[in-house]
């Protein structure tokens, strides 16, 4: 099939699709308002609840169905050619090899993944071309990689897709919006959701079929672009870290950003992806990912392995021993990331942002976190002592409902055995600190004090002792050599020294 066919076929396709539906929105319309038309016409009598559902459903699908301007909001800094000119250069000789012309528009965004689109105007027309990479994905990618992540973006450029998915993308809100505003009628609402879900579904189906074989086609693009290696390695890349940042973002990004504090978003994904728990579910989610059999009838990416598979037998590609990660395509990133930080949190909260190293977040985001928690359990944990709480490990519900949050609350049953590991790895924190301990907890790893020989983890420890993974005689001979034998924890939670 030539691609001017292709191109062709596609877009036949998804005209036909759209037509379909509003074709089927205007009949069920034209049908609903004709009932209160026909029943006052012909039977001479008008059923006032029944006029008005029609005439209400009927306005709700038309208003639905009317077409939206796209109003396109920057989704990050725009990246400028004099300030990225590393960057610009690699993006023009990918457009070249592939005989495409330049996106009138780059930017960065906070995601592990790059796209490209056609943006404005309405259903496509009079848009731009508009191209989107992720910060943490250059942090990732080296060069080689990143080239055929490009060269795979522009295939769908060259594919047509861009042209096709405003249409695509306008009629699935469409469908959308009718659902939505026929689910607020109750019953009968449902009732007329049933063509439009129907529709719906199928069009999801086909649209979605037409998107992994686009992918495929953009595949194919990229490794004869750069070669299957850079592409299949990309790939593994992108579908390793990708589901890893939603991680990263909830567990240790968004926490420090709410405490006022700004640190560097690509070093931490990177420190966040190179820690051996995170690199073995990576290596495990790949695993688990090349073996999956089929796709799912509504993915709109084919899977892992087939998209491998596909090119697998195309020429290698050239890799050269020096391949700098795509990051060092960037002017100041640092600068950029102030500027990521206005999209996300708006200019006035992303002012109040400091910065700051992830070496100093413990000590200053979650030492004094910490710390309160200790003190609004001192009576919690008075008379316990560090050599004590082998015994108290032995029932962690129980432990855990004599202590309290922030608040001063109670915590439920279900949350008993997290509050107490709270509070003591709290409590022990403070106490080993106090003692010459140093901090440590990079993302990705768990905090730990390391005291002279000594290195342990505070918020892990007490559920080592309830699963025996730690013996009472081994933790006495380490209290021991801290010299915490005796130290009565609820004494202990003045603070730091």
């Amino acid at each position: 099939m030539s691609p001017s066919f292709s191109i062709a076929t596609r877009a036949l396709l998804a005209v036909l699709l759209m037509i379909g539906f509003f074709l089927l929105a205007l009949v069920v319309s034209f049908a609903l308002l004709y009932v209160p038309y026909a029943e006052l016409t012909y039977a001479h009598r008008l059923h006032f609840k029944l006029a008005a559902f029609c005439v209400i459903g009927a306005l709700a699908i038309l208003w639905s169905v009317m077409p939206r301007t796209d109003k396109f909001e920057a989704p990050g800094p725009q990246l400028a050619r004099a300030e990225h000119p590393r960057l610009f250069t690699e993006i023009e000789a990918i457009a070249r090899s592939v005989g495409q012309s330049m996106p009138a528009e780059v930017y960065l965004v906070p995601d592990v993944n790059a796209w490209v689109g056609q943006r404005g105007g309405a259903m496509g027309i009079g848009s731009r071309r508009v191209m989107g990479l992720g910060l943490p994905l250059l942090g990732m990618l080296p060069r080689s990689q990143f080239r055929a992540v490009l060269a795979h973006e522009f295939g769908h450029y060259h594919g047509g897709d861009t042209r096709l998915g405003p249409w695509v993308y306008k009629t699935r809100n469409a469908i959308g919006r009718t659902l939505h505003s026929l689910s607020g009628a109750g019953g009968q609402g449902s009732v007329l959701q049933l063509p439009f879900r129907w529709y719906g579904k199928m069009f999801l189906r086909i649209t979605h079929a037409v998107s992994r074989r686009q992918e495929f086609v953009a595949d194919e693009l990229a490794a004869r672009a750069v070669g299957s290696k850079p592409l299949i390695d990309g790939l593994r890349t992108v579908h390793g870290v990708a589901p890893a940042f939603q991680a990263f973002w909830v567990n240790e990004y968004a926490p420090v950003l709410e405490s006022g504090f700004h640190p560097p978003l690509a070093e931490g994904f990177e420190q966040f992806v190179r820690t051996e728990r995170i690199t073995d579910a990576i290596a495990k989610q790949l695993d688990e990912e090349m073996k999956a059999e089929t796709a799912d009838p509504y993915d709109t990416h084919p899977p892992l392995n087939e998209r491998i598979a596909a090119v697998a037998n195309l020429p290698v590609g050239e890799v050269t021993a020096d391949d700098p990660p795509a990051l060092s395509l960037l002017g100041n990133v640092t600068l950029l990331e102030d500027q990521l930080m206005v999209t996300l949190a708006g200019a006035e909260q992303a002012g109040k942002l400091r910065p700051i190293h992830w070496s100093e977040v413990c000590s200053q985001v979650y030492l004094p976190q910490w710390t309160a928690l200790a003190k609004a359990n001192g009576s919690g944990l008075s008379g316990i002592t560090p050599e004590s709480l082998p015994q108290s490990a032995a029932n962690l519900k129980a432990f855990g409902q004599r202590f309290v949050d922030l608040s001063g609350a109670k915590v439920e049953d279900e949350s008993a055995e997290g509050m107490a590991r709270a509070v003591v790895g709290a409590a022990l924190t403070i106490l080993t600190l106090n003692r010459g301990g140093k901090l440590d907890g990079a993302p990705g790893q768990a905090v730990s004090v390391t005291c002279g020989s000594i290195k342990f983890e505070p918020f892990r420890f007490l559920q080592s002792l309830a699963e025996r993974k730690t013996t009472a005689e081994a933790w006495q001979g380490q209290c021991a050599e801290l010299g915490i034998l005796g130290v009565d924890l609820g004494k202990s939670v003045g603070g730091v020294v």
